[in-house]
């Protein structure tokens, strides 16, 4: 069984408390306001999300179409604490492409 075959039964077989571990949080930026005109929704997920887990997640807990999902992972900025160097977390982000006419209120989380 390839690696893509395994990927994709782990994403169908998610609970949903799995499903909101993996969105962890809406991006609320400025250039999330403005993708959110072209259908775009930015959320935080976990570090070892997969596309097709993030995917299967969206569309599950906000009834949504999701036609495509980018993903980056944004590095920990190194940063002194007390005069002591200290490196802040990664973070992963998912940009999230909506089907035509779909939309997610981020301000109540009903889609």
């Amino acid at each position: 069984m390839t690696v893509i075959a395994n990927i994709r039964r782990k994403a169908e077989n998610l609970s949903r408390e799995a499903m909101y571990d993996i969105i962890r949080a809406p991006v609320i930026t400025e250039k999330a306001t403005i993708l959110s005109e072209s259908n775009q929704v930015v959320f935080r997920v976990a570090i070892d999300a997969s596309k097709l887990e993030i995917k299967k997640s969206v569309e599950t807990l906000f009834g949504v179409k999701v036609t495509g999902v980018n993903t980056l992972v944004q590095k920990g900025k190194t940063k002194r604490f007390k005069g002591r160097p200290g490196v802040r977390s990664d973070v992963k982000k998912a940009y999230v492409q909506l089907a035509e006419g779909q939309s997610i209120d981020l301000t109540t989380g009903l889609a």
